[in-house]
């Protein structure tokens, strides 16, 4: 029927939750990811910053059993479960995000911290 959408198409809460998570995930990804090159540049005191950003989100994190709050909220809305079911990130990389992004994070982190301390000593 015209101007309906299909009758397995998700619900629009849940759409538009995935948009905001993956929006979420995007610029903690990216943060992640800017740390080690802000240091590089010798831009310390923006990987500081960027790390401090990141570790806000691993609060948030740890504090909710290590899910994303945004998680519960698309599960009141799908009964799936696969690994990307809030999220628009291929399976593979929602199952294994934290690992990835975590060990980016810490090795990044380590980088900013000695490149911070050599550039200062």
């Amino acid at each position: 029927m015209p101007g309906h959408p299909p009758a397995d198409a998700p619900p629009a809460a849940l759409v538009t939750i995935k948009v905001a998570h993956t929006i979420v995930w995007v610029f903690f990804a990216g943060c992640i990811v800017a740390i080690p090159a802000a240091s590089w540049m010798g831009e310390h005191s923006v990987a500081g910053w960027l790390i401090a950003v990141v570790l806000v989100e691993v609060a948030v994190l740890a504090a909710n059993g290590w899910r994303c709050p945004l998680t519960a909220l698309a599960a009141r809305h799908t009964e799936d479960r696969r690994a990307n079911f809030d999220i628009y990130l291929p399976e593979w990389l929602a199952r294994n995000n934290q690992r990835v992004f975590g060990t980016l994070y810490l090795a990044g982190a380590a980088f900013a911290l000695a490149r911070g301390v050599w550039a200062s000593g």
